[in-house]
């Protein structure tokens, strides 16, 4: 006559006994032997979560708990050839005029040359517009051990009818001319957006926007302005708003 073993899943032998176990998991019987404990990931390496577990119960470690372990630097290797930046990002003006003739050889120059600085640098073309693709959402918190994306409280925002604003803040605002903030929810649109500003105060600067602004108080309760990094273009001090 048959009956229902009360061991579970593990084997019962007279000859070969071994111990009995539950799973930590499923609850069902096995043989200890045949239990294994679980492993997981915790940073670089795994861990043992101290739970035996069947071998249907367990679990494969998951790779979205293992930290990224980043390789050193290559090593710098000797007479190396990179890109020349400062060429590639300079778009070179020329002027344009009738061709004029040396007049000592009587040989023509050029009407098109590069417009070069006394310090030897040529001129890039004027950018003018305000940047695309930034949010203020976005303001990186921290670089190195400066804080960004910190609230500089205005107590007025105010347009005199030219490109100039002028901000006044409750408290010293801590920034330098050329410092750059991020505004948004003023009264005139036009005045939003990321800007270089010119300190006046502690407590007072001005930035440029891209067009007049009417004579008005822009400050209202949805306005947020906060200081900010933009990556510049090269060789250029001031986010290029506005023409010089």
């Amino acid at each position: 006559m048959a009956y229902a073993s009360k061991a579970g899943r593990a084997r019962i032998s007279s000859t070969n006994p071994q111990a009995l176990a539950i799973c930590d998991r499923c609850g069902f019987t096995y043989n200890h032997v045949d239990l294994m404990w679980q492993y997981d990931y915790a940073g670089a390496g795994l861990i043992n979560k101290r739970i035996l577990v069947c071998k249907p119960c367990y679990d494969t470690p998951q790779e979205q708990l293992r930290a990224i372990v980043l390789p050193a630097d290559p090593v710098p290797i000797i007479n190396p050839r990179v890109e020349t930046w400062a060429e590639a990002e300079n778009s070179y003006i020329t002027t344009s005029a009738p061709t004029v003739y040396d007049p000592i050889t009587g040989i023509p120059v050029p009407s098109d040359v590069n417009v070069v600085s006394e310090a030897g640098q040529n001129y890039t073309t004027q950018v003018i517009g305000a940047p695309t693709g930034l949010e203020q959402g976005a303001v990186m918190p921290l670089f190195q051990k400066t804080a960004y994306n910190v609230n500089l409280s205005p107590l007025s925002v105010t347009a005199n009818g030219t490109s100039i604003i002028t901000v006044t803040c409750s408290k010293p605002h801590g920034m330098v001319t050329n410092s750059q903030i991020s505004v948004e929810g003023l009264a005139n649109n036009n005045a939003n957006g990321f800007y270089s500003v010119t300190v006046t105060t502690a407590t007072a600067f001005t930035y440029q926007t891209n067009s007049a602004i009417p004579s008005a108080a822009l400050l209202q309760g949805t306005t947020n302005m906060v200081t900010a990094l933009v990556g510049l273009p090269y060789d250029y001090d001031q986010i290029p708003q506005v023409g010089p």
